[in-house]
């Protein structure tokens, strides 16, 4: 829809979002989010405008977008927002500078200078919108540019801290709220340079001296006078923390974005640079201080009948300090607090004085009325005090700046409320009335044609506020009290409010009774008394002045520019847009019917004879001669203005948004140029006349072309209608024509179907080749003879029914085609799902199966622990056995050995006897021998006896030989037990003499298994023993492997390697290391023994690791995995590998 364009549709929280046009109903339209896809709502057609291609683009005025309505507003608002560009123009007038406040200062100043009036700029927005910073800049801005190099402009902006302190507090949506209306004025000289300023000031919201809500606070100037003041002027005023008074402790005490102290600093160096000295800052906290010290007052009944009501003890102390400060006497305070005085009249004279007691709610009325009226009249003297800071003698014009309180509207809203709200209810109807109602009936009297803008109308609301009482007699009295708990509505501009009526009358009573007001004018301090002195005035004086005052403030508005201030969110935090409340705020602020009014608006304006007036100077005299309308006419006509930019009126000239501007820019350029103009002005005149010249042979050549297209007329009349005539005539076969030819383009669509078959495809192309033949027939027969209509729709219904005949034919033949094939594909896809449950089945078995096999394995290493420890045992009982064995063959050793000696001794006694010398040595001769020949080398000639094999004299490659082809088993087994005892003896030696600097990286094993070989090592078991017992089982192990030079790369073993065995009976024939970072190390049994395990499978301790024993098919993946097929078969190629049980698979297979 919508040539897949986006929309802007209404969103409840963004306010508008983008979105596509799905479906179009009777008064909504189906809108389908951008962001959610697949979802759907309805909005109103009135509610849904069109989107720009380029939604991220901005514009500095917003009268320059594609579409100007609410929602290309609110974006544009929304981009420039978060891309940091908060200012933005509704409509340029003649400033063409960047939108800022700035900008519009600079505007106004312009305004002033050419116009020689005075000009005033309107910051107006809700509560917390940022008026009040605006104003500033407005004002800095001002001073700084135009100040008259005296210090007055410094003054003017120095004042601002002094009048935020005294008239600025924190609300529950702006901790800086102003609670005072201004008008600041900055006066000018004839030189258009900054002389002085003043302030005027209105509406201070003076019932929060005395009561705020719970989480707002009074004026600012309470907290910082606690918070700041030095330890001299806390003790003369004898102040506290603020917990500590009535009047602050109400609301919130502390507010984490409010720096009191440092606050109360910077309002001492802004007194100090305004002129304010020492004294005159006392006086000022003096009189603050009294007033927090009166709210502490407390009353309390006296229990006599007569009524009346007394200080309560405590308040004592408070009494003493309020009348100390306020220069009053403490006896006649405590009176007027506690009565009041009543004059009674005779005959139009004054009576007697009469004293009337007051109850406890009346005297706390009139302590709350005393505490408004002080800071009242001390908040006048500080206004007054600040404009004569900055005096001026005399002054041309000035530039006021209004900053007045937002509409405020919260969860408990007042008479406070209410007077803020009736004040902005009026300055609206002031921006409607002179932006939209006062251009458009200006538009209307100049005959622009400009289009009538609507807009929204607030003067029936401000009439049900200013209306009269309904009379007493009316029936709606019981209606027209108002009660505590009750409240009413109103619906304002920005929204209805539910204002409470709880001491609505309370906070609208601060009327002083004649005891006070007479107390407080005779104080004895003379700056109290002067603050009461011009305030003799009754209620309804007081009431009059205020209404002329506003009156006064309104009349000062004469050339008005508006400074927006919009709120971006609730939580007054930065870069947060809530779209839903900006919208809301920019449409009750009107900012969207000065938009469809700028539209088609011209802002800039400027009265026929002042632009005669302004460039007549530029002209030649014979130009001058010209009316003021006919030189703007030629003057523009010269420029070669756009007509869109421009448009004349009765009266005056109209400008499009900054379109006067670059008008000027061209007038007031350099004289060549100007020459220049002046040429074309007068090239213009004559051109002028000559158009005329023109225009009169063009009407005389018009009127001779009309009446040769009115004979051309006849005769096409004529033409028509034979023509109709003969179409008459023919229409039936025209028709005819027509439908056949219809039919042919449908019968051309059946060849895609034919093509779409796979069986009985030249049959069916051979009756559509039939059928378009018949076709053909009846087309030619109709074009060669005259048929009736009747004929023509036969012959074509029975064409047509023969072709819907085929086509039925044909779909059914295609839908037979795509079932086989769906069967076809069902078959196929069965077959896959019967293969898939096959393999599941095949791999669920196959882990049935390895789960099995490590259970086996698991059992076994148990089985084999179990042997080992009872081989064990049975070892200790023969080692014992045989130790007793050996004790007695030692003592019966040591008998033979003390026998022998003393036959010796006895022998060698005979022969010292015996003569016969040569027989004796004979005899010791054959002694001798029989005694040297011991137990133990008899026993070592035994055990020689019984090896079969003496290998202690083979080389290494001889055994190696053996070991790859011999078929003896036990000489195979005796040679692989020597082998394997060699390489332990070498790799013992060669550990025994490494270097110093060796860092391990030839370790052939995990250190754990050499560890364990050490700590225990394997009984006396010869290698035929281990080779039947194991009977040439195959097993594989998996352990953890840390190289000692990698333990200081990696202390925390965070990248640990692997080793994997493979063991063929008892020693090792395949080995794996895997470590991160590296390559697999590959090694087989033969070629790479020198770095492999040397040690048996019974010596390593693997059988007895728990999880160290893995499948075979988990050591293949890993061995294959690493090219080891490749390695162990190149190993046979080269007649380098062991003859193993891995050596033998892979033969096998590669067979």
């Amino acid at each position: 829809m919508e040539d897949g364009k986006p929309v802007w549709a209404p969103h409840p929280a963004d306010g508008f979002q983008l979105g596509m046009i799905v479906d179009i109903g009777a008064d909504t339209l189906t809108i389908e989010p951008l962001n959610q896809k697949g979802k759907t709502f309805l909005a109103p057609i009135s509610q849904v405008f069109p989107a720009e291609d380029d939604v991220n683009k901005h514009v500095d005025d917003n009268c320059c977008l594609m579409y100007l309505n609410e929602a290309t507003l609110l974006n544009n608002v929304r981009v420039r927002y978060i891309k940091d560009h908060i200012y933005s123009y509704q409509g340029k007038s003649l400033g063409t500078m960047p939108p800022h406040v700035y900008a519009i200062a600079d505007k106004a100043y312009r305004d002033m200078k050419v116009l020689m009036m005075s000009q005033s700029i309107i910051v107006s927005g809700e509560s917390g919108a940022g008026k009040t910073e605006n104003t500033k800049f407005v004002l800095r801005y001002l001073t700084t540019t135009y100040g008259s190099g005296q210090d007055i402009d410094e003054r003017i902006v120095e004042a601002n801290p002094l009048l935020e302190a005294f008239g600025n507090a924190k609300t529950v949506r702006n901790n800086n709220s102003s609670r005072f209306g201004k008008f600041v004025e900055i006066h000018f000289n004839e030189k258009n340079a900054v002389v002085g300023g003043f302030v005027s000031h209105y509406l201070l919201e003076k019932s929060r001296i005395c009561m705020q809500s719970n989480e707002e606070r009074n004026y600012h100037i309470f907290y910082r006078l606690c918070a700041g003041a030095s330890e001299d002027i806390k003790k003369k005023l004898h102040l506290d923390s603020p917990d500590s008074f009535r009047h602050l402790k109400i609301g919130a005490l502390k507010d984490p974005l409010l720096d009191d102290q440092g606050d109360f600093n910077r309002m001492c160096e802004a007194m100090k640079r305004i002129g304010l000295d020492d004294t005159e800052k006392l006086d000022l906290f003096r009189v603050v201080a009294g007033v927090l010290h009166l709210g502490n007052i407390d009353f309390e009944d006296t229990g006599c009948s007569s009524g009346g009501c007394v200080l309560k003890n405590q308040s004592g102390q408070c009494l003493e300090y309020c009348a100390d400060l306020l220069g009053l006497d403490q006896d006649d305070l405590r009176v007027s607090l506690t009565t009041r005085i009543m004059l009674t009249t005779a005959g139009g004279a004054k009576g007697t004085v009469i004293k009337v007691p007051l109850k406890v709610e009346q005297a706390n009325n009139a302590r709350d009325a005393l505490a408004k009226a002080v800071y009242s009249r001390l908040f006048d003297h500080v206004v007054t005090r600040v404009n004569q800071c900055f005096p001026f003698e005399t002054s041309s014009n000035f530039i006021g700046v209004l900053d007045i309180a937002g509409f405020e509207y919260f969860e408990h809203n007042s008479f406070e409320q209410f007077c803020i709200n009736y004040c902005n209810e009026k300055l609206q109807q002031f921006f409607n009335e002179r932006i939209l109602k006062e251009e458009q009936e200006l538009y209307q009297r100049e005959g622009l044609g400009v289009n009538e803008v609507r807009y929204v109308d607030n003067q029936d609301c401000i009439d049900i506020v200013e209306a009269k009482l309904v009379p007493r007699k009316s029936k709606l009295t019981i209606h027209r009290n108002l009660r505590d708990d009750e409240g009413f509505i109103i619906r304002h501009f920005a929204g209805a409010v539910c204002y409470e009526t709880t001491r609505f009358v309370e906070k609208n009573n601060d009327a002083l009774h004649m005891s006070l007001e007479s107390l407080v004018c005779e104080s004895k301090d003379k700056f109290v008394r002067e603050l009461f002195e011009n305030s003799n005035t009754t209620k309804d004086s007081k009431q009059k002045a205020g209404k002329l005052g506003f009156i006064s403030v309104g009349n000062k508005f004469k050339g008005s520019s508006f400074i927006r201030c919009v709120k971006p969110n609730l939580k007054m935090v930065s870069h947060q847009f809530e779209g839903a409340l900006i919208l809301s705020q920019l449409q009750c602020s009107g900012m969207v019917s000065v938009l469809d009014l700028m539209q088609g608006g011209f802002p800039s304006r400027a009265p026929f004879h002042e632009l005669y007036n302004m460039y007549k100077q530029f002209m030649p005299a014979r130009l001058t001669r010209l009316n003021p309308r006919l030189f703007c006419k030629a003057l523009f006509r010269a420029l070669g203005l756009n007509d869109n930019d421009f448009k004349f009126g009765l009266t005056k000239v109209f400008f499009r948004p900054g379109k006067f501007a670059e008008f000027d820019q061209i007038m007031k350029s350099d004289p060549d140029h100007l020459a220049e103009l002046l040429k074309k002005v007068n090239t213009w005149l004559v051109f002028s006349l000559w158009k005329k010249v023109q225009w009169c042979s063009l009407s005389v050549i018009k009127l001779r072309n009309k009446m040769r297209y009115r004979a051309l007329a006849c005769i096409k009349i004529q033409k028509t209608v034979r023509m109709w005539l003969c179409k008459k005539k023919h229409k039936p076969r025209i028709d005819g024509m027509v439908k056949v030819r219809n039919l042919k383009k449908h019968i051309s669509r059946f060849n895609e179907v034919v093509n779409g078959l796979k069986e009985g495809k030249q049959e069916m192309a051979k009756q559509v080749q039939e059928l378009a033949a018949a076709i053909d027939a009846l087309s030619a027969k109709i074009k060669s003879t005259v048929m009736t209509w009747k004929e023509i729709d036969t012959e074509y219904q029975g064409l047509v029914k023969r072709s819907e005949q085929l086509l039925s034919s044909m779909q059914k033949k295609k839908q037979e085609e795509e079932e086989s094939e769906r069967l076809k594909h069902i078959e196929a896809e069965m077959e896959k799902e019967k293969k898939r449950r096959e393999k599941e089945e095949q791999r669920r078995k196959q882990e049935e199966e390895e789960r099995r096999l490590k259970a086996e394995m698991e059992l076994k290493r148990k089985q084999d622990e179990e042997d080992r420890k009872k081989r064990e045992e049975e070892e200790k009982v023969i080692q014992a056995e045989l130790e007793v064995q050996m004790a007695l063959e030692r003592e019966e050793q040591a008998q033979r050995t003390t026998i022998l000696e003393q036959e010796r001794r006895d022998r060698e006694l005979a022969m010292r006897i015996a003569q016969s010398e040569a027989e004796l040595i004979t005899e010791e001769g054959q002694i001798d021998a029989g005694l040297r020949r011991g137990p133990q080398v008899q026993a070592t000639k035994a055990a020689a006896g019984v090896k079969k094999y003496d290998l202690s004299k083979w080389k290494y490659a001889e055994l190696r030989d053996v070991i790859n082809t011999s078929c003896d088993i036990e000489l195979l087994a005796a040679c692989r037990e020597e082998f394997h005892r060699r390489l332990k003896v070498y790799h013992a030696w060669k550990s025994k003499n490494k270097k110093r600097n060796d860092d391990g990286s030839d370790q052939r094993a995990p250190k754990s298994v050499t560890d364990y070989a050490e700590q225990n090592p394997a009984p006396a078991m010869t290698a035929q023993h281990q080779e039947v017992a194991m009977n040439r089982q195959q097993r594989y192990f998996r352990i953890p492997f840390i190289r000692p030079a990698d333990q200081y790369k990696d202390p925390q073993n965070k990248k640990k390697g692997w080793w994997y065995a493979h063991f063929d009976g008892p020693w090792i024939a395949r080995q794996m290391e895997l470590h991160p970072d590296k390559r697999p190390i590959v090694l087989v049994a033969g070629k790479d023994d020198m770095e492999m395990c040397e040690l048996s499978l019974e010596e390593t301790g693997l059988t007895r690791k728990r999880g160290a024993e893995i499948l075979p098919r988990q050591f293949e993946e890993i061995w294959e995995r690493c090219d080891g097929i490749q390695y162990l078969k190149k190993a046979i190629e080269n007649k380098q590998a062991r003859p193993t049980h891995a050596t033998a698979m892979l033969q096998s297979l590669l067979k």
